[in-house]
């Protein structure tokens, strides 16, 4: 069974072609600039493809996916037959879906209903279902939500402190984002761990979130109403006293919209070190020893980072009432060596031991690698996440049902 994975943004379409036989990924690339100008970068059987041609939507740019994957020279697939689901990374699943499901019109009708949770990404996923529907009528579909893995979180985590109505009438709770990872990574602890257990698991990209899992199950996650609060983020503000965007407006005269812009697109690491919201960048400034103010509000930039995900490790562990293990995951938790040191510095007195050579020289990137010290009693371990795997996973999964 060869499983179409799916990812549609506002203006791009990533995409992964998985043969689930062996799960060898046979294709994957992107189309970007959706709307725009158009641009595909694509890597069939290990060949790379780059193209311009502009497309108008994502039926467009399905449309050219489709159109690689089975043309003769690539040899993916002889035909679109051979395509046996696709699988949505769709964003929200409110509470109404707390697992992966396939995709009818309640369904849909379910995922139109729930735009207002989230405006910008839901939207998108729906326009790429609807062009796998059009294009392919006879391909099974699932949606995987982004939230579902957070759904088992009790209710005196999910809930704000707010009038009750907030949340019977608008829905206004804590959902969490980054689920799919957070379950993948989940799932590989199980594995080398031998057993269920207390785990923190640390996605660290340009978005960020943490999570406390037990037994399986999410207990608590970083992430709230939107992806907006829980740690600094790339361009995200994180955690804020609501208020100060009362003052924000009043200082500059922006409406709500402008401001929710600015906390999610403005700050964070871009915000505080006034150059970049890639951490590379500003390590490249730190390490190369400038001495500036961008180089000190780089060092600061990635202080707060560090200091925020150190903040929730400590609170996930009183939470879960200790902790097996630790998994670093996303790019800048499976690359950022220094980053690691300086989010577990100080952790000792709470079992978290990190071995600094294993995190450094002896560290293998693409693959699992354990970096906890021998004396440390919390196992601490760089994962790499998979969301397309498990994507796939849960689409030939309900397929097969």
């Amino acid at each position: 069974m060869k499983t179409l994975v799916l990812n549609a943004g506002s203006s791009t379409v990533k995409y992964q072609i998985i043969d689930m036989d062996n799960e060898k990924i046979l294709a994957k690339g992107l189309c970007e600039r959706i709307g725009i100008d158009g641009r595909h970068t694509h890597k069939v059987n290990g060949e790379s493809i780059k193209t311009e041609k502009k497309m108008d939507n994502h039926l467009e740019a399905i449309k050219e996916v489709l159109k690689i994957v089975v043309d003769e020279k690539y040899g993916v697939v002889k035909s679109l037959d051979e395509i046996g689901a696709v699988g949505h990374r769709v964003l929200h699943g409110g509470e109404v879906y707390k697992s992966s499901v396939v995709i009818n019109d309640e369904v849909m009708e379910n995922l139109r209903e729930l735009i207002p949770l989230g405006p910008l990404h839901q939207p998108a996923n729906i326009q790429g279902i609807e062009a796998c529907k059009a294009l392919m009528p006879n391909v099974p579909q699932v949606a995987v939500f982004d939230t579902s893995f957070h759904a088992t979180m009790p209710d005196y985590a999910f809930r704000y402190a707010i009038p009750k109505e907030a949340y019977t009438k608008w829905s206004i709770r804590r959902y969490g984002f980054h689920g799919t990872s957070h379950r993948f990574v989940s799932a590989e602890l199980e594995k080398i761990m031998g057993k269920k257990g207390k785990f923190i698991i640390c996605h660290i990209g340009n978005g960020a979130s943490v999570s406390a899992v037990k037994n399986g199950e999410c207990q608590d996650t970083s992430m709230g109403y939107t992806p907006l609060e829980g740690l600094v983020m790339g361009s995200r503000s994180g955690d804020l006293d609501p208020a100060i965007l009362e003052r924000i407006m009043k200082e500059t005269g922006m409406t709500i919209a402008e401001t929710i812009n600015y906390l999610n697109k403005k700050s964070g690491l871009l915000g505080v070190s006034c150059v970049s919201e890639d951490m590379r960048d500003l390590e490249t400034i730190i390490f190369s020893g400038e001495q500036s103010e961008r180089a000190e509000d780089s060092k600061l930039a990635i202080a707060m980072h560090a200091y925020r995900v150190r903040k929730y490790i400590g609170s996930y562990m009183a939470v879960l009432g200790g902790c097996d293990a630790i998994a670093f995951t996303a790019g800048v938790g499976e690359n950022g060596n220094e980053y690691r040191e300086q989010v577990l510095e100080g952790l000792e007195d709470l079992g978290i031991v990190l071995d600094k050579d294993k995190n450094g020289k002896d560290f293998k990137r693409g693959q699992v690698n354990e970096i906890s010290s021998a004396s440390s009693k919390v196992k601490i371990y760089v994962i790499p996440t998979d969301e397309e795997l498990m994507i796939a996973r849960d689409s030939k999964k309900l397929i097969e049902k």
